[in-house]
């Protein structure tokens, strides 16, 4: 992995794992707590799918998805403790977080060429002070120098509960059954693609978080930084 002399020493926190094993959340919380930036490379796979639906360019057309990945017009605005995306200007923060589109990042990302394409992109994010990325191959393929690698997980009816109850909460009716097997035809597609499959890292820690608070994953976490001396006095 080739690193610009910018990027030499900046440390990154890679946290992988399932879809609703909470990695979003606790990587935003982590980046605040350290002041470091934050990378969530899933939205960068909803993106790509979101304008490849808006361009009309068909999720088995590798090619087409590639160069839609290429040329993707992004932005991530930081207002508060809320970030806003904009596709092509447009504010996509919401759109990109749905069933559909997840579905459809999620058969996007199974493509070598696409990946590729967005790999680069990825490693921008490595600015300092340092970056906590959160995804399904930050610690295995993105940045495989990171100092510390986690892997969150839980179990698959207990991230079909999570997302239920998400979308309860957003007013949105959902079937937890629905979502219990979109879940796990997700998780299928994203072990057994060729490229980059979920998996841990050799070297990452693997945290279950089934049973765990939001506080009290982040407290484990903040644990291992300080171990490593990763962690800033506070």
């Amino acid at each position: 992995m080739s690193i610009s002399p910018a990027q030499e020493g900046v440390p990154v926190i890679a946290i992988d794992g399932p879809g609703g094993a909470g990695k979003g959340t606790i990587s935003r919380l982590i980046a605040e707590r350290l002041g470091w930036h934050l990378l969530d490379s899933g939205a960068l796979y909803r993106l790509t799918a979101l304008a490849a639906a808006k361009h009309e360019v068909p999720l088995d057309d590798e090619a087409g998805l590639a160069g839609v990945a290429r040329e993707l017009d992004v932005v991530f605005r930081a207002e508060g403790d809320a970030t806003t995306v904009l596709l092509e200007g447009c504010d996509a923060t919401t759109t990109i977080r749905t069933e559909q589109i997840g579905d459809a990042a999620s058969q996007v990302a199974a493509l070598p060429a696409v990946r590729q394409a967005l790999l680069q992109r990825q490693r921008d994010f490595r600015k300092a002070p340092g970056l906590v990325a959160d995804g399904r191959d930050m610690g295995t393929v993105v940045f495989t120098d990171a100092p510390l690698k986690v892997f969150l997980t839980a179990s698959a009816e207990e991230r079909a509960r999570r997302r239920h109850l998400q979308l309860q909460e957003a007013g949105v009716d959902a079937s937890l059954s629905s979502l219990l097997k979109e879940i796990q035809a997700r998780d299928a597609r994203d072990m057994q693609r060729s490229v980059a499959p979920l998996k841990p890292a050799d070297d990452a820690i693997t945290l279950d978080t089934t049973r765990l608070t939001i506080p009290e994953v982040v407290d484990r976490l903040t644990e291992m930084l300080t171990e490593r001396g990763l962690a800033p006095d506070t």
